[in-house]
Order: C-alpha cells, then structure tokens, then sequence
C-alpha cells in the first residue's frame, strides 16, 4: 500500500537529479497543452468560453456580471443589482482554484469553443460564429495531434528520468518518432471523450476523471496498447485508490496557492516537476503491484 509521503520524497530525489531537464519538460508542457493549468500563459492557454462577458453583458442583464478591474481586484454583480468586490488575495485564491479546474478540463477546451460557436448563431452573431468554428477546429485538430501525444511524452520522459539521472529532453518527443502516434492520439482522444460526456453528470465525471488518470502513463510505457486493454489496465489500477488519489492531489494545493502569488514561477521552476515527478511514483507503484497481482493485460505492462 502506497504512502503519499514516500511517493513525494521519492519524487523529490528525482527532480533533484534531473532538475533542468525536468523544469524544461514541464515548461513545454504548459506551454503547449496547458496541462498546468495558469502556471504559464502558453499558446494554448486562454479563457474555457472566450465570450461569456459579452454574453452576459450586452444580451443578458438578468444574470450575474463578474468583472475584472484593471487594480487586480473583482467586481461581481448579482442579478439582483447587489455589487461586491474582491480584493487582490481572493482574487488570487479564486485563480489558483481555476488553475486546478483549468488542468482538469485543459483537453476539453475545443467543446467550449464549439458550444461558444453554437451560442454565437443563436445569437445572430454569425461573424463570431463562424470564428469560433475555426477556432474550435483548429483546436481539435491541435488537442489530438500535438497536445495529447506531447503529454503522454511528458510522462515517459519522467518514467525515464526515474531510473536515470541523465535523461535527456528529446525522450518526450518520442512518441512522435513511430507508428504508435495514431495509436496513442486516438485512445487520448477516446478518453477525453468519455470524460466530457460522464462531466454531464457531474460527479460521474470527477470519478472517472480519476478512474482513467493512469492511461496517459500506460500509453508511454507501451504506446503499442490496445484500447480496451489500456482503459480496463487504468480500471483495476485505480481501483481503490482513486480518494487516496484525489487527496494526494489536494496535498498540492498549497504549492499552487504559493505559485498564484508568485505569478506562476514557482510552479515552473518546482511545483509542475515535483507534481509530475510524484504521479509518475504512484503510477509506479500502482504498475508494480498490477504485475505482481497479475491483473488482466497485465503483460501489457511493460515499457517499449
């Protein structure tokens, strides 16, 4: 049984050995899947809905206005006139939550888009219609292509870096150099499909939101995996530890809080190796026992 204590000092001794790489790995990272939520404003960083205040604002006065002043602070405004203001700290907490919702729903981004899109010609705003279209496409294309399969490379580059205090930044990108890349987009693709469509149902989405947290690292030690084997691998592995999951995550919260004061540079010079460093651990752990328990597809298990 794994301890969340071991698994951060394990990963403490990793980014420790590898520390430079690890920070530029995990820099690409945000800076071309988000997968960090706000620790970097990358090219695929920017709001879930890029026009809900004009929405609200121009089309709509019943609902509540939240407004971003250019002095840090927020205003918000209720339907019924009531106006209140936030000062500059629970402006800052309320980013750092959106930063851990940001990285939970970062593959997502292109429905917010479409549904944007959707909103935008019901509106009669077929101008904005039509450019978020493209967006959206453009991000579909961009998520399935390049961000889901440089994640994945993320991962296998921190299983290498595990076991070896050289490992170099081009292990990322090996995903890239095969035939498995079609193999390892369509089964990201898939997963974050199912986790759209459970999100529906709210509490169904955060569970299996966790129920599959283990594909990605799966998908880099054997980028070869048959989807039905990765997605019943990442079943069994999560299987009662999904909660001690979820708090490990939480045990980060305070590391993010830090990095919001600090803009961001926190999490890009520890907090986002130390945070993949320590999942990569778990997964470990959580692979080992799978063999040693001989789990279904367990053969599958093994790195390439």
């Amino acid at each position: 049984m794994w301890e969340r204590k071991d698994l951060k000092s394990k990963a403490k001794k990793v980014v420790k050995k590898n520390y430079w790489t690890a920070v530029v790995v995990c820099f690409l990272i945000a800076l071309f899947t988000g997968e960090f939520g706000t620790s970097i404003l990358g090219i695929w960083q920017s709001d879930d809905s890029v026009i809900p205040n004009y929405i609200e604002i121009k089309e709509n006065r019943e609902k509540p206005m939240i407004i971003k002043n250019n002095d840090n602070t927020i205003e918000f405004i209720t339907k019924e006139g009531i106006k209140k203001t936030l000062d500059e700290n629970q402006v800052k907490l309320i980013e750092s939550i959106n930063a851990n919702l940001n990285s939970l729903t970062k593959t997502q981004k292109y429905i917010f888009k479409i549904w944007d899109a959707i909103v935008s010609f019901n509106m009669n705003k077929i101008g904005i219609g039509v450019t978020l279209s493209i967006a959206a496409l453009i991000a579909f294309g961009f998520t399935i292509l390049i961000a889901d399969p440089l994640i994945v490379g993320g991962k296998r580059y921190f299983i290498k870096a595990k076991n070896n205090s050289n490992a170099k930044v081009d292990i990322m990108v090996e995903v890239f150099k095969n035939k498995n890349w079609l193999n390892v987009a369509v089964i990201m693709f898939l997963r974050n499909v199912y986790n759209a469509l459970w999100y529906l149902t709210i509490i169904g989405g955060v569970i299996k939101t966790y129920e599959y947290r283990m594909i990605p690292y799966i998908l880099a030690d054997n980028p070869k995996i048959k989807r039905k084997e990765v997605f019943e691998l990442s079943k069994q592995m999560m299987k009662g530890n999904k909660w001690k999951t979820f708090i490990l995550d939480i045990s980060f919260f305070g590391w993010n809080i830090l990095s919001v004061l600090t803009y961001g540079l926190l999490s890009i010079l520890y907090v986002n190796p130390y945070n993949m460093a320590t999942i990569t651990e778990l997964y470990c752990e959580l692979k080992k026992h799978a063999i040693d328990n001989k789990y279904e597809y367990y053969e599958s298990l093994k790195q390439i």
